[in-house]
């Protein structure tokens, strides 16, 4: 029985990750991301609406026909967590698949938001829960486990499959975070452990291995967060906050401080109803009751009539926009599109990073630009990152000690990057290091 690493998308760039595992003729498939990039670029595309050919057409979704030569069995849909370029092209790839989607459960009820709102495609295959800790067994040969880690969203996992030949690792999107906001820390007793399995294969994320040190605590962007809110704490001033609408525990501190400020927290935008509001539904967090939540477009405008009536100085707004994406909150408050403008001195919060590509870069300069003209004053890179550093992803191999590493999660540089970390730990580039591009399968005896 040999086992092959199909790499089929997320191995070029930042986004729509997906990777197959085969275990002789049975096969599980890790994650179908989206790439948002290529999504902006078409400027009128509704995903929802699209033929998957289309969309892998535009490389907005990975190109999983390169699966059709496959004659045997897949046993499953395996999914780390929530964010979109993990689990955006379900919808439109799934049905393909006589097999479950197994996730936690927030990554699941993420998942079934979003093949509800599917309009081309019907996807009908069984959305199983699974805890961080547990063990499902997918077929006599292949028994699945999620390991609890942390990252930028709720209930993210690291999947390890066990086979008769070893374990294999998923190991994108994690941080090895000792002190975070919200959940618990990651399991690395669990992963030390695994060391004792032999591990024959991990996958693993190089986001940012180029970043020297280990990425900073969540509790330490809390404080940054704090610090940067209070600078408006005695001011008649507009504060608007942006970040990842799915970035709960950063959620979490910026209601906090408006408590402190007492300003009333408010939040804006369809995405951000979607992740909040699914998070205070399962209980992952607990919001005060003076927070509102508006995602349509008419919630929106009115309650942001009502802030111009009542002062700003009364509330704090969390809004989309952070990566100066057309048609979010924050871009149309700077085109001036909505009830409420932007005014000299408002305080404008970036809490989040730039996503490095070109589209993003030149959509955030556009945002900034505007703001500046306005006279607003920025407040930008108020943020630590969801994905581990160079030393966090030495201290992942150093705790699984895989007889095999391949980089995935970036372009040739990022991968290329990790390589040159594995080679400094011993490992063999072509030998037990391994840089795949879309479409490659590195087969392991």
């Amino acid at each position: 029985m040999d086992i092959g690493i199909k790499a089929v998308g997320g191995y070029e760039e930042v986004g729509k990750n997906m990777t197959a595992v085969r275990v002789g003729n049975e096969m599980v498939i890790f994650d179908m991301g989206l790439n948002l990039d290529r999504v902006q670029i078409h400027e009128e595309t509704q995903t929802e609406r699209m033929h998957s050919l289309d969309l892998i057409d535009i490389g907005a979704i990975p190109d999983d026909t390169i699966l059709n030569s496959f004659n045997g069995n897949v046993v499953g849909i395996v999914c780390s967590h929530g964010h979109l370029d993990h689990v955006g092209a379900i919808s439109k790839l799934a049905h393909r698949y006589d097999a479950p989607i197994i996730a936690t459960p927030f990554t699941a009820e993420i998942i079934k938001k979003e093949i509800r709102s599917e309009v081309k495609f019907k996807v009908d295959n069984p959305v199983y829960e699974l805890e961080s800790g547990q063990h499902y067994l997918l077929s006599p040969d292949i028994e699945l486990e999620f390991i609890r880690t942390q990252h930028s969203i709720p209930d993210c996992v690291l999947p390890v499959i066990h086979t008769p030949k070893g374990a294999i690792l998923y190991g994108l999107d994690f941080k090895l975070d000792r002190r975070p906001v919200l959940g618990e820390e990651t399991d690395v007793k669990r992963l030390k452990e695994l060391s004792d399995e032999n591990v024959v294969a991990a996958i693993v994320d190089s986001t940012n291995i180029q970043d020297e040190g280990k990425t900073p605590s969540e509790s330490i962007a809390r404080e940054m967060v704090w610090d940067t809110l209070h600078e408006a704490e005695n001011e008649d001033v507009g504060v608007f906050v942006t970040t990842f609408s799915s970035h709960i525990a950063r959620i979490k501190s910026i209601v906090e401080a408006a408590e402190e400020m007492n300003r009333r927290p408010v939040l804006l935008g369809r995405s951000m109803e979607r992740y909040t509001g699914t998070a205070e539904e399962m209980g992952i967090v607990t919001l005060p009751d003076n927070v509102g939540i508006y995602g349509s477009p008419q919630g929106r405008d009115q309650i942001l009539r009502k802030i111009k009536k009542e002062g700003r100085e009364n509330y704090l707004i969390i809004c989309t926009g952070h990566q100066g994406e057309p048609g979010a909150t924050l871009t149309r408050l700077a085109d001036g599109t909505l009830p409420l403008k932007i005014k000299e001195r408002d305080h404008i919060v970036f809490s989040a990073k730039v996503i490095p590509n070109p589209l993003t870069r030149a959509n955030r300069y556009s945002l900034e630009t505007k703001l500046n003209m306005q006279g607003a004053r920025l407040f930008k890179n108020v943020h630590v990152s969801g994905h581990g550093s160079k030393q966090d992803n030495y201290d992942l191999i150093d705790m699984v000690q895989p007889d095999h590493i391949i980089p995935a999660h970036g372009d040739l540089n990022l991968n290329s990057a990790y390589a040159e970390l594995a080679e400094s730990m011993g490992y063999c580039f072509s030998e037990d290091v391994h840089i795949l591009r879309n479409g490659q399968e590195l087969v392991l005896g």
